[in-house]
């Protein structure tokens, strides 16, 4: 109770837009959609809609968009085509294309389609370790090492994941303290980031503020990066729980797409038109368009047949033609 006193105080007391950006930190926005946002979906996206969502949520103004993994397609058939989406993106000036690597097979596939960036992802648990990557935390880590020296011997930026940060679908709750040494392990590696994955939604704002402590003993907070799943509807308040620690990374996925084939019953992610409209609402200006975000949302939702889990792509719709207006309602702007 006495962190979300101390939360709420310290936003109470602060009284215009300008005031609030300067209390937050400059957040960057790392895109999941077109990868961990599909990957999970049983009907596959031929690689042009693949291909133009990516180009959506480039014109909209996100910088960092995940576009591809390069697993096995016999695990995921919807990754299946990474390298003809990779070859096919028109690449913007100034806009990051990484993606995820699974093992030396993997990686050497993709280094032949011109990446800078790629992504590695041991479990934070034995449980979700042997179902997601058939081998222990320890061999797992190992296994991505091998990965890394290749990939920063061949000039590539390599960031890292840590799945099941706070809860397992099979071992329960999560120590911090692993958590932590699996994330030094992964600097140690020689990733310049890290990303924390509540892969299964179960992470409270009372969680994350445990993890963070027991995390930043090993690195800085503007080394770390928070990918939540919102299963609980928790995605935001853990978010708000972050950037009391100075979290400036935040992992989330157009329309709250997501799930995973390893974990039953986790929901989408974050979604990333719920986390442009609260970032917006503290005063910190994303430069992310967020009429074409929302129309990036509902491009993929209409192809999928479902509708959209982002409560604010829900509430505004079509309503409006210029973001700036949105701005005004998030923040309360007269």
């Amino acid at each position: 109770m006495r962190f979300f006193k101390k939360s709420l105080s310290k936003y109470s007391t602060i009284s215009t837009s300008r005031k609030i950006s300067q209390a937050v930190p400059d957040i960057r926005i790392y895109e999941v959609g077109p990868r961990d946002g599909l990957q999970n979906e049983s009907k596959f996206v031929p690689t042009p809609i693949k291909v133009e969502l990516i180009h959506k949520l480039s014109e909209a103004g996100i910088k960092d968009i995940e576009c591809a993994s390069f697993v096995s397609p016999k695990w995921v058939k919807q990754m299946s085509d990474g390298s003809e989406v990779m070859k096919t993106i028109k690449r913007v000036p100034g806009v990051n294309y990484p993606v995820l690597i699974p093992n030396l097979k993997g990686y050497e596939t993709a280094k032949q389609c011109n990446i800078e960036e790629i992504a590695i992802f041991p479990a934070g648990s034995e449980g979700f370790s042997q179902k997601n990557l058939n081998c222990s935390v320890e061999e797992g880590l190992k296994r991505f090492k091998l990965v890394a020296d290749q990939a920063i011997k061949d000039g590539m930026r390599v960031r890292g994941y840590v799945s099941c940060v706070v809860g397992c679908p099979y071992d329960g709750p999560i120590n911090p303290k692993g958590i932590a040494k699996i994330t030094e392990e992964l600097f140690t590696m020689g990733c310049y980031e890290v990303s924390l994955g509540d892969t299964i939604g179960v992470g409270t704002a009372g969680s994350v503020k445990k993890l963070m402590n027991e995390v930043i003993k090993v690195t800085t907070p503007d080394k770390i990066a928070l990918h939540f799943h919102d299963t609980y509807g928790q995605g935001l308040s853990n978010l708000l729980a972050g950037l009391e620690f100075g979290i400036k990374t935040v992992d989330s996925s157009v329309s709250g797409l997501g799930g995973c084939p390893y974990a039953r019953g986790a929901s989408g992610n974050l979604a990333t038109e719920d986390l442009v409209y609260f970032l917006y609402g503290l005063g910190v200006n994303t430069n992310i368009d967020l009429v074409k975000l929302i129309e990036a949302g509902r491009y993929i939702s209409n192809f999928l047949a479902k509708p959209t889990e982002s409560k604010v792509n829900r509430a505004i719709g079509d309503r409006f033609k210029n973001h700036k207006d949105i701005i005004k309602i998030a923040s309360c702007t007269l």
